[in-house]
């Protein structure tokens, strides 16, 4: 059971959900330690007063802002959640959007809304039915760790599931990061999304999904403990030089073709000859049409000219 790390409500108009939020994510990674090589002391952080040059424990340690260098506006955490803001107790609902309409650089960690106690139980069900029949999420704001923070709320397995936001104006323009102007032709175009196709998945089961990297470091720590030779590295595969998109391409699909199996429904890159006999029927519509549409022009205005005689 994860721990609670928050608790307030969640407010819906004048509906006051109470909540208790856990984290809906955990770390798996191996964590490290820092050691004194020479001896393997454990080596650590400690936190000194620069005043009294001594170590403090953490009870006498506090918040402060640096309101100039001599002087330091001290800031309590009884302080901060009594802050005066509607959202340092609640997390308010501001608005309702279609999930598609937020840009995705701006959600980030997720939390787990449990509802808390049988008095939450039926607001907190109504909110949920009433966010999955909408087809939409909630956009809210809500204050923690010292900060107003913007948050969206979506339906998980019939949880409400709380993401952090960035603030629009936190997101970078990346206009800056634009490569040069170049063209990509449709031949191109379709050969990629033939490779799309053949990549395409509709879960995220598999070995290829799972934390190699981890893996491999659990290996190397077994390995030392035991005294054992390290496992043999992989000669990592050199990138490939891009010198003919197409060709790049059509091995790309090649290669997925050969990893699902032989009878792997494949959808075959076009031809340059295909390609160019696809534009060349492109421009010669085009220029029937031209010619259908001239040719009724001169039609029309023949006539006026007849009536006007």
């Amino acid at each position: 059971m994860p721990r609670t790390i928050w608790s307030g409500a969640i407010s819906f108009g004048l509906v006051t959900v109470p909540i208790r939020v856990a984290s809906a994510t955990e770390d798996h990674s191996i964590q490290f330690h820092q050691y004194h090589l020479e001896d393997m002391g454990r080596v650590r952080v400690r936190k000194i007063c620069e005043v009294e040059d001594r170590e403090v424990s953490q009870s006498e340690i506090g918040k402060g802002y640096e309101w100039s260098k001599d002087r330091i506006v001290a800031i309590s955490d009884a302080e901060l959640r009594e802050l005066p803001l509607p959202t340092a107790k609640a997390i308010e609902i501001e608005a309702f959007v279609p999930l598609e309409s937020i840009d995705p650089i701006q959600i980030g960690e997720g939390y787990y809304l449990q509802p808390d106690g049988q008095v939450a139980a039926k607001p907190y069900k109504l909110l949920v039915q009433a966010l999955g029949r909408s087809s939409k999420v909630a956009i809210a704001k809500y204050a923690w760790s010292g900060r107003e923070r913007l948050g969206l709320l979506r339906v998980r397995d019939d949880v409400i599931v709380l993401h952090a936001m960035r603030w629009p104006d936190e997101i970078r323009d990346p206009a800056e990061l634009l490569p040069p102007p170049t063209e990509v032709s449709e031949e191109e175009i379709e050969g990629a999304l033939a490779l799309m196709e053949m990549m395409s998945r509709d879960d995220l089961e598999g070995p290829e999904f799972e934390d190699a990297y981890t893996d491999a470091m659990a290996k190397i720590i077994e390995a030392k403990r035991e005294d054992k030779p390290l496992p043999e590295t992989p000669e990592p595969a050199e990138p490939g030089k891009v010198v003919d998109l197409m060709a790049a391409l059509q091995e790309s699909v090649e290669k997925a073709r050969s990893s699902r199996g032989e009878d792997a429904d494949v959808h075959e890159l076009p031809t340059k000859k295909a390609a160019a006999k696809k534009t060349a029927k492109k421009q010669s519509a085009t220029k029937t049409a031209k010619a259908a549409t001239k040719k009724t022009t001169a039609k029309k205005t023949s006539g006026r000219r007849s009536r006007s005689a």
